[in-house]
């Protein structure tokens, strides 16, 4: 970590040089404030220990400076005088600490100790960002389909401005992820992305989860709390399920989208927010419209952007490409190597309707993935695909267990191509014993 020291009496400069340079920091100084100002453009340091009683330019001059050009460096004040006023002036214009003359080595050497903790939190935080905005990059979200071709299109449309936006879309459709892919190509990105279930709140408690209440406004309520639109700031309000919101609810938040500004629960105090709203839903709106169930205004508030995410039967051209990306993520998950699709299961995987949609794609991949005993997922790891297909069978007849593995080593061996390591692998055997059973069952090419 780099230090310069800004400080016109040279014995201070020279004594705190040596007691940084000992503690392995790398130490560079200057005596007046126009010299210290080069010295932070030339050195680029993490931090400034700034005296704040400099001669041509004070403390505060270089300060606010410093922060105009270079917000990330963190300032300590230093200063010969227990000035209250300065002080205060000091800690509002950016400085990150303050210390009075004479300077205590341990109090120093603990205001730089924060200084590098809150140095590395931040740069994890600036990793964590861009991992996460690597994954929810558009091109993450699997489809060639014409339908999501339109839905990438209109979140590269977006991705710089703060409009509101409405998701619809049957259950398991991928709302969720496609509104955190806006957020986190959104100018807001960097700042929160707050959920709430509207579906899983009691409707007494929901007005108190999205605009916080204060103490005292209803029985339990012990201390003032932050509601969701609060803890969102400027990042992004995510509304699941927004048809379930009561009819009382949706005026409050009606009036929020209009003015941008609301009241906690049980308070006076006016407060505003910049939060953009991103809402999705399952249900049919207009029909709730017409059924006086939800408020016009307030779904014409909402689909100031508008994107209907289509059922899986609908873009059935999709799974395949769905299905390697699940398999890819499910495999990572569980530690598993299962890739090699038989063509019946694709077969069956393509006529399926799936009422779940993607989610229920998910799971049943992932609970074949988890019987898979080799790379091959095979049809019998997907029993509920594979039942509506199957005859019914005569439950009084039971086929003898040699006819029943004959078929079983026969399949595994035509999957293969005959590759005997690979069907060994599959069977979960060895090598001797298969060729025992290909000898056994007089099983040939």
């Amino acid at each position: 970590m780099k230090i310069l020291i800004i400080d016109d009496e040279r014995p201070i400069r020279e004594t705190l040089e040596m007691v940084l340079l000992e503690k392995g920091y790398q130490v560079a100084s200057a005596e007046d404030g126009p010299g210290g100002l080069e010295a932070v453009r030339r050195e680029r340091p993490d931090v400034v220990i700034l005296d704040i009683r400099l001669p041509g330019m004070n403390g505060m001059e270089v300060l606010q400076k410093i922060k105009e050009q270079h917000k990330d460096i963190s300032v300590i004040m230093i200063t010969a005088y227990h000035d209250m006023e300065t002080t205060i002036q000091a800690m509002k214009a950016g400085a990150y600490e303050y210390i009075h003359k004479p300077i205590d080595a341990d109090e120093l050497e603990l205001a730089i100790d924060r200084v590098a903790e809150n140095l590395r939190l931040n740069s994890r935080l600036k990793e964590l960002i861009k991992e996460i905005s690597e994954e929810y990059k558009p091109d993450n979200i699997v489809g060639k389909s014409r339908a999501m071709q339109g839905i990438f299109k209109t979140i590269g449309l977006i991705s710089e401005s703060r409009a509101t936006v409405l998701i619809q879309g049957e259950s398991g459709t991928g709302k969720e992820m496609i509104a955190k892919t806006i957020h986190y190509n959104s100018p807001c990105r960097k700042e929160p992305l707050v959920p709430i279930n509207c579906s899983a709140i009691v409707e007494t408690l929901l007005e108190s989860e999205l605009f916080g209440h204060e103490r005292g406004a209803f029985t339990g309520a012990v201390y003032r709390k932050k509601g969701k639109i609060e803890q969102a700031r400027a990042g992004t309000l995510f509304l699941d399920e927004i048809g379930e919101i009561p009819l009382g609810t949706q005026v409050k938040l009606l009036r929020f989208l209009q003015e941008r500004e609301y009241e906690r629960v049980g308070g006076e105090e006016r407060l505003r927010s910049n939060a953009r709203i991103v809402a999705c839903t399952n249900r049919d709106l207009p029909r709730m419209v017409e059924e006086k169930r939800f408020r016009e205004d307030l779904y014409f508030r909402l689909k100031v952007v508008e994107i209907h995410v289509p059922p899986l039967r609908e873009r059935k051209e999709d799974i395949p490409l769905l299905v390697e990306h699940l398999l890819n993520k499910i495999n990572a998950e569980l530690q598993k190597k299962v890739t090699q699709i038989p063509r019946n299961v694709v077969d069956a995987l393509m006529q399926y309707r799936w009422p779940g949609n993607i989610r229920e794609l998910e799971n049943l991949l992932r609970s074949a993935v988890v019987l898979s005993k080799g790379k091959v997922l095979l049809p019998e790891y997907l029993p509920d695909l594979f039942a509506e297909h199957k005859a019914p069978r005569d439950s009084t007849v039971i086929e003898p267990l040699e006819h029943v593995e004959r078929e079983h080593v026969k399949r595994a061996l035509e999957m293969t191509s005959w590759n005997r390591g690979k069907t060994c692998e599959l069977l979960g055997i060895s090598r001797p014993t298969l060729r025992e059973k290909i000898r056994k069952y007089k099983l040939h090419p």
